[in-house]
């Protein structure tokens, strides 16, 4: 089967009695590329999806490679490598129960060597047959200790994933680990800038205090159900247009 994704040259004559996990070096030149890659991006969503796409690519014979990230307070934030077997992430979810809620529940890892007779989840058995997929293997993901997930990949081929490739998916895991902090940190930090203006602009319009002004901005957002980011920029552009009439 032809592999295609990151560095796709390093991995295809991995299989049954091939060497399965790239060179420690060829490891080296794939975590560069998938820290360029997550860094790169805008929001920790997007780099879900650049994630998703990268381990999926990493891992021949995958079908499918999703990852969920779950917040303190927060929907789940879900991605994929694209729609194939999206059934099975599906009914996952749906009924609050398989392999990637498990990891992310218990923070072990799970494995499913042949997931269409695994009698721990019949109906994503049945699903399984349905989509053509054999083997499952589900990598926990703790971010910054403020959000837990787990990546997943669903194979074609019945055995699971060979070891070796597996600890290559792991060692992506554990790298995104600490690209995903940054990206929450810097997410953080223009939140934080965000806020501060809008807090600025709470003070010009009612000459009230800086903490009064923050309390307005918390209690503001909690009575829309927005996120205080939203409402801030939502202020400071009104603020904007206000100014250029």
């Amino acid at each position: 089967m032809a592999v295609a994704g990151p560095r796709a040259d390093l991995i295809q004559g991995a299989g049954v009695g091939a060497v399965a996990g790239p060179h420690p070096v060829e490891l080296a030149g794939l975590l560069h590329e998938l820290t360029a890659r997550l860094l790169g991006s805008d929001e920790v969503p997007q780099a879900l999806d650049r994630l998703a796409a990268f381990a999926a690519g990493v891992v021949p014979g995958t079908v499918r490679c999703s990852v969920s990230l779950i917040g303190e307070g927060g929907p789940p934030v879900l991605a994929a490598s694209g729609s194939a077997a999206q059934a099975l992430d599906d009914l996952q979810y749906a009924a609050g129960d398989g392999p990637g809620l498990e990891a992310a529940r218990t923070r072990s890892l799970v494995t499913a060597p042949d997931l269409q007779s695994d009698p721990r989840w019949p109906r994503l058995a049945e699903c399984a047959r349905a989509e053509g997929v054999h083997g499952l293997v589900a990598i926990p993901m703790d971010v910054q200790r403020s959000s837990v997930g787990a990546l997943s990949l669903f194979v074609a081929t019945p055995g699971g994933i060979h070891p070796e490739l597996l600890l290559t998916a792991m060692a992506v895991v554990n790298q995104a680990e600490v690209l995903l902090g940054e990206l929450r940190r810097r997410e953080g930090l223009r939140e934080g800038a965000t806020v501060d203006r809008a807090a600025g602009v709470i003070i010009a319009q009612r000459g009230c205090g800086v903490q009064e002004s923050y309390d307005v901005l918390r209690e503001t957002a909690q009575r829309l159900g927005l996120d205080r980011r939203i409402v801030a920029e939502r202020l400071i552009a009104a603020a904007a247009r206000n100014a250029d009439d």
